[in-house]
């Protein structure tokens, strides 16, 4: 069971800041892809839009109604996905979850401000939330790529 301490720990003052403040925090008006992931344990949503332009993401929107860990992963994924590839957005994803769910290390640069939510290793019931934003990423990037495809 989780003490008042713990629950502090977890809900840091770099936690909240990110929560407060999440950058491309508005939809893009003409998405190449769109994909909403909700976590069923605790009702958090993540709607992401991206554009991509020669497998790079180069443009991206997001609407987040989470929780505050939920809320910080979705300020950490917006921070670091302009640029990057769908294998750079999967390699993030999965190191998130290795990371949170077996004591995996910090996903590298520039997804390694998911450090913050190391506390949260111990909140299984909230690691759905914090994946929320780098999954919908990964698949809207997907479907994107699949897109061009046809």
């Amino acid at each position: 069971m989780a003490t008042d301490t713990d629950l502090i720990k977890l809900y840091s003052g770099r936690i909240l800041a990110l929560a407060a403040d999440i950058p491309h925090h508005t939809r893009l008006a003409a998405p190449q892809a769109s994909v909403k992931k909700r976590s069923p344990l605790c009702g958090s949503t993540v709607t992401v839009d991206v554009e991509v332009t020669d497998g790079i993401i180069s443009g991206f929107g997001q609407d987040v109604k989470a929780c505050a860990l939920g809320q910080a992963a979705a300020a950490v994924t917006a921070g670091a996905v302009i640029g990057c590839s769908l294998s750079q957005v999967e390699t993030a994803r999965d190191g998130l979850r290795e990371m949170l769910k077996n004591d995996g290390p910090v996903p590298v640069a520039p997804f390694d401000g998911f450090e913050v939510l190391i506390p949260a290793r111990d909140y299984k019931n909230r690691h759905a939330s914090i994946l929320l934003a780098i999954e919908a990423t990964a698949e809207a990037m997907e479907q994107a790529k699949q897109s061009n495809c046809a």
